[in-house]
């Protein structure tokens, strides 16, 4: 099983156009488009796909995080942020066009973003990250791309991965978390496929 891109490169940067957020002293929104993505060669016996993107290079302690005259030190242990959890894909789609499924930063978060016909998507970790704050604050459901900390002096890696499942469904409701995501798949994965993009909103890292 293989997964591509036309919006990115394996192990290559991802464009701003992509991100949620993008460098403009020294952060601004972006256009938060969902990436192209094609995958075939999965098994047969495969009944539905799941779809995730998780970047594993979050800062475990925000202390230094966006803050001025400090540096996320690269050396920091990390931890998963979610950016995309979507389930119950049908097996006859195999791929997504750019903006297909987000086109833009929903303010308190997408209530019901698009998706193939049936497929159903969980929360992703913006709805953590902007809890309390009084613009921003809300359930963010479905694709919301990369907004690294602008000093983190690690370049960050988003894995997109895509997993052929032997069942139609996987019975979650909108808006499921990784872990029920992951409860639920457990023993009924056929054959997976990833790809990763890496981003920064470090100048100094930038290319």
């Amino acid at each position: 099983m293989q997964l591509r891109s036309d919006s990115f490169d394996d192990g290559q940067p991802i464009p701003a156009e992509f991100a949620f957020g993008k460098r403009a002293a020294p952060v601004a929104l972006s256009d938060n488009l969902s990436p192209h993505l094609a995958w075939f060669g999965a098994p047969e016996g495969t009944r539905s796909f799941v779809l995730t993107c998780i970047d594993a290079d979050v800062p475990s302690r925000g202390d230094d995080v966006n803050k001025e005259g400090r540096t996320v030190p690269a050396d920091l242990p990390r931890v998963e942020f979610v950016h995309w959890l979507m389930a119950d894909i049908p097996p006859e789609c195999g791929e997504l066009a750019a903006g297909a499924c987000s086109d833009g930063v929903t303010a308190r978060g997408k209530r019901d973003p698009h998706g193939p016909p049936g497929s159903v998507q969980g929360s992703n970790g913006y709805t953590g990250w902007f809890a309390g704050d009084a613009g921003m604050g809300g359930n963010y459901l479905g694709y919301d791309g990369p907004c690294p900390p602008w000093n983190d002096a690690l370049v960050h890696r988003y894995r997109f991965t895509v997993h052929a499942l032997d069942v139609a469904s996987l019975g979650l409701a909108a808006g499921f978390d990784l872990a029920a995501l992951r409860a639920a798949m457990a023993g009924h994965v056929l054959a997976q496929a990833e790809r990763v993009g890496t981003y920064t909103l470090n100048p100094a890292l930038a290319g």
